[in-house]
């Protein structure tokens, strides 16, 4: 029986969510690391400590928090309630994390407000993404599913740089403190307005099934799911290349370029074209296919970044125009993955006959999070053995400067090449799907 397609209105309220969390993903790599480092005067090697330590409290939530919301049953459904639960864990440490007291905040700190920011997240990104791979069983709705929650949440992320960026043309407002309290006052309204539209304006099942398999159990069938594991590496290894851009783009734009107030201005051009470009993908992809055009996207990173090595003080317009090449390629890390995972938990359900998607997506949120500190320890430790001084006003030259330029310059190409190997020949294809949605179709009919 055919699926009735999802409205616009659906579309819209259930994608809105992935506003603060889209915001949230930049400070976190980009902003709050140099903030805490520049700003504060914590040490590069403890910043990338902190955020590598804080990932053994994640081995313990992420599953736990998968596991749990699989088995949750109350009459609003299994998702929702989770969702509303975060708020008043991510309100606080948003506030701690952003508005810190420089006199007296230490790693330890850090570690702890950091730890509490996870776990929120955790609340809301596992339940939540959990959803959409229950909103519809089709190969190409699911893609236009994750495309309006991420063109949602990169409309959500031009419109929290924009404001920087014309406080500082306007008002000469600006600087990596000031960036980062801005970005913070976006996310304090936005994590309860948005989360509290989607729950009241989207429907959630409830006549679900919940999981018997126990823990080990499940997670033999798991391990035994060929292209889950295979989009895990591609994930990981993906994810990991962003995390070390990312991490150190403000470095580069201070140290190579240096223009550090044009930071937050070189970022809004890159999401501005992946916002535009995001509708696009789309319909690349339900002509290629997913990973063929995932890999397209990547490639564009590989080809580009390089080229910054040839980039030195004030050359900001040919850096823009690398990050909206970047930009446009880009926009299909945002949409293809999270549509391909939601394909990957049917095979699961033939092969388990339960709905586990909870507990899929707690391993793709610890992976995601393992990637987000791992790149960071990776670059920091890097920036660290060379010498690279990150405080403000010290001007680095020679070899300091050309090792920043190697690590950001050729770092993600690395790690997006080792992620399109693994894509390569990627079995899950819409024609599989499909026949994986008959044998699903049949067996419930029996």
């Amino acid at each position: 029986m055919a699926e009735k397609k999802l409205t616009n209105k659906k579309l819209f309220f259930y994608g809105i969510s992935e506003m603060p969390i889209s915001i949230a993903s930049l400070p976190l790599l980009t902003y709050l690391p140099n903030y805490y480092g520049s700003d504060v005067g914590i040490s590069l090697a403890a910043i990338g400590t902190v955020w590598l330590v804080a990932r053994i409290f994640d081995a313990f939530t992420d599953p736990l928090i998968g596991y749990l919301g699989d088995r949750t049953k109350t009459r609003w459904g299994r998702r929702r309630v989770w969702m509303v639960a975060s708020i008043p864990i991510l309100v606080p440490a948003v506030y701690f994390l952003f508005f810190p007291n420089e006199e007296t905040v230490t790693a330890t700190y850090l570690l702890f407000w950091l730890a509490m920011f996870w776990l929120g997240w955790t609340m809301l990104l596992i339940p939540y993404y959990a959803w959409a791979a229950e909103l519809s069983p089709d190969y190409n709705e699911r893609t236009t599913i994750t495309a309006w929650r991420s063109w949602l949440g990169m409309a959500g992320n031009v419109l929290s740089k924009s404001i920087p960026t014309l406080a500082l043309f306007f008002f000469a407002y600006g600087g990596t403190r000031e960036v980062v309290q801005m970005i913070g006052i976006f996310m304090i309204i936005l994590i309860p307005l948005t989360i509290l539209l989607t729950v009241f304006n989207v429907d959630e099942k409830i006549d679900y099934v919940a999981p018997k398999l126990s823990l080990l159990e499940g997670l033999k069938i798991m391990w035994k799911n060929s292209p889950f594991k295979r989009l895990v590496l591609a994930f990981f290894l993906h994810t990991t290349g962003v995390a070390v851009s990312s991490a150190t783009f403000i470095f580069f734009i201070r140290g190579v370029l240096q223009e550090e107030k044009a930071g937050i201005a070189l970022l809004l051009s890159y999401y501005i074209i992946t916002l535009f470009a995001i509708p696009l993908w789309v319909i690349i992809s339900k002509k290629i296919g997913k990973h063929w055009a995932w890999t397209l996207g990547l490639l564009c990173f590989v080809f580009t970044n390089p080229f910054y090595m040839l980039l030195g003080p004030g050359d900001i317009y040919w850096m823009m125009l690398g990050l909206m090449i970047t930009g446009f390629g880009g926009a299909t890390s945002y949409v293809i993955p999270h549509s391909m995972k939601a394909d990957v938990i049917d095979l699961d359900k033939l092969n388990s006959g339960e709905d586990r998607a909870a507990s899929f997506f707690a391993v793709w949120s610890f992976i995601t999070k393992i990637s987000y500190s791992f790149g960071p320890w990776f670059a920091f430790m890097m920036l660290a053995y060379i010498g690279f001084d990150p405080t403000p006003g010290i001007v680095n030259e020679g070899n300091n400067v050309l090792g920043l330029k190697l690590v950001y310059s050729f770092s993600t190409s690395i790690f997006f090449v080792a992620t399109i190997l693994v894509l390569y020949k990627y079995p899950l294809t819409q024609a599989r799907h499909e026949e994986l949605r008959k044998e699903l179709e049949e067996k419930a009919s029996i």
